[in-house]
């Protein structure tokens, strides 16, 4: 008994040396999936992380003013490759974890119909959009209106978010009768969790690229590392899958 115990103590002291810990700067429509992926990796690693949320641009201004985050999981591709290039990145460590995809969404049944013929409604009042300027799901947004020609009409009824999740906020709570939204922010078991919406055809805007990137600081962070290698791995492919990113990934 008196060894069995001993063992124990062992064990648990080695698995606490081996035990890091990794801050987390995720892209605010991430936030469903990194919170359960966060989960699993911990109690399959034994690492611990800490997370942070917000839009691409804010997360960019502060890892640039010195935030200790240890990776970066953007909205987008550019802010990575732009880190990388600035030598806030570690070069090589970059890769393309999912495709978003934008769905535009009101929690009301029926509400949206599924060619996004009620844009042409003319009692529609407001539509929820993210910063365009800062924001790519806000960006794809406008690209798919462009596409439509409908964006000089519907201009004046947008009610602007900082970000994705302020925009998924403002349509939630009535604020806007409907809105562009991340499809992870409504998605769940392969269907929509509630409301209705049209998932936009990705070739009505630029294809919604999320790149990773390991920041400089946490070069030699394993579990910063071994967080990068299970978004890749099946397990955290599969949970990626589940909240409707694609899984295109682009070398780089």
């Amino acid at each position: 008994m008196t060894q069995l115990f001993l063992g124990l103590i062992l064990l648990t002291a080695s698995l606490a040396i081996r035990a890091d810990e990794a801050t987390i700067a995720v892209a605010a429509n991430f936030t469903a999936p990194m919170q359960r992926i966060a989960s699993d990796f911990e109690r399959a690693s034994g690492h611990r992380l800490k997370l942070s949320f917000g839009g691409t641009g804010k997360l960019y201004a502060q890892i640039t003013n010195g935030a200790p985050f240890d990776v970066l999981l953007s909205a987008d591709d550019e802010t990575p490759a732009r880190l990388e290039k600035e030598g806030l990145g570690v070069a090589g460590s970059r890769f393309t974890y999912a495709t978003g995809r934008l769905v535009l969404w009101s929690p009301v049944d029926g509400k949206v119909d599924a060619e996004g013929k009620v844009l042409r409604d003319k009692g529609i009042r407001h539509i929820a959009i993210a910063n365009p300027k800062t924001a790519p799901y806000g960006q794809a947004a406008i690209e798919t209106l462009q596409a439509m020609r409908l964006l000089g009409s519907l201009q004046g009824k947008f009610v602007q978010g900082e970000n994705i999740a302020q925009a998924f906020q403002f349509v939630q709570t009535g604020n806007a009768e409907l809105g562009f939204v991340a499809l992870s922010q409504v998605w769940k078991d392969g269907r929509l969790a509630s409301g209705s919406g049209w998932v936009i055809p990705a070739g009505q805007h630029q294809p919604i690229r999320q790149d990773a990137v390991l920041l400089s600081r946490a070069s030699g962070n394993p579990a910063a590392r071994a967080l990068l290698d299970y978004l890749r791995s099946s397990a955290g492919c599969q949970t990626i899958q589940a909240y409707g990113y694609d899984l295109h990934k682009i070398d780089k």
